[in-house]
């Protein structure tokens, strides 16, 4: 598939995501972003548009600890993010995948906040 084709056709999804979706103070969007490399987590408060935590594999805690972008790094990431969460309050989001597909990392990333203890 073409490359280009494939990044509309992911626009699309993630617009279609985001019209229906939005978080609050009480239950800020937790957003996904993905690349080859790397990939981050955001909690989001878009009432105000500010960012409450985030998590991004090329901080010190992550940062050479795996080999390559894989769904242990989420589960380490995603574990990171709950803890963060957690000292700021909020144990309830809203997933948003960004209309990435719902399996590999990103689904480990969602598994392992639920087993942290956060509700999505």
């Amino acid at each position: 598939m073409n490359t280009v084709l494939k990044k509309v056709l992911r626009a699309k999804r993630r617009f279609r995501i985001r019209k229906n979706l939005s978080g609050t103070a009480e239950r800020p969007r937790l957003a996904v972003f993905r690349s080859n490399k790397h990939f981050g987590l955001q909690v989001i408060d878009d009432t105000k548009g500010v960012t409450i935590v985030s998590v991004f594999t090329q901080e010190k805690e992550l940062k050479g600890k795996f080999k390559g972008n894989n769904v242990a790094a989420a589960k380490e990431a995603a574990s990171i993010l709950a803890k963060r969460a957690k000292e700021k309050g909020v144990t309830k989001m809203v997933f948003d995948r960004s209309g990435y597909a719902y399996h590999g990392r990103v689904k480990q990333i969602a598994e392992s906040l639920r087993e942290n203890g956060v509700q999505i």
